[in-house]
């Protein structure tokens, strides 16, 4: 037991439980539903696990940028989940990608992004450890056919901005120029 509560379990899963679960709610519950299902369960798996990422060496938020970000990464990829490269892309906004992602089906046709229990996850978790709210939206995707999982993630205001002008633009690079 810890202070906050009992130990983290984790298990391991393959990661097609991700694609057959989500095609299952969707068929069940709907699209939208799916997908907020999916982001709520894994922002709580992201909020519990925060701590696991800090545990061995301490205070996560104490380490410098490019070390945390490697941190974050192994963190991952040692689960399974694949490979994270962060990259600052506009003052309010940072990107993460995953050319190995594991929710992502890669080549799966499906119109939108798909790896919303990570996102939720990603979510969770940047939140514990900042102390305060961080959005997380999906702005490619493997599945959609892309050669990368790509996430942008600030405050919930810049990323609900960030949606808004992409919706009007449809590209990444344009939505955060216009930003």
């Amino acid at each position: 037991m810890t202070a906050r509560g009992p130990a983290l379990r984790e298990i391991a899963i393959p990661a097609v439980a991700f694609g057959s679960l989500r095609a299952h709610l969707e068929k069940e519950a709907g699209s939208l539903p799916t997908v907020h299902a999916l982001h709520h369960a894994g922002y709580a798996a992201g909020a519990a696990a925060a701590p696991a990422l800090q545990s061995g060496t301490g205070d996560a938020s104490a380490l410098g940028e490019a070390a945390f970000w490697a941190r974050l990464s192994d963190f991952f990829a040692r689960r399974g989940w694949g490979s994270l490269r962060h990259a600052r892309s506009h003052p309010a906004v940072g990107v993460l990608s995953s050319d190995d992602w594991a929710e992502a089906t890669a080549g799966d046709g499906g119109p939108d992004a798909s790896c919303h229990f990570s996102a939720g996850l990603l979510s969770g978790m940047l939140t514990e450890l900042a102390g305060g709210p961080v959005a997380v939206l999906e702005v490619a995707c493997r599945s959609r056919g892309g050669t990368a999982c790509q996430f942008v993630f600030g405050s919930e205001g810049a990323i609900h901005e960030l949606y808004g002008r992409m919706l009007e633009s449809d590209d990444l690079d344009g939505a955060l120029a216009a930003l």
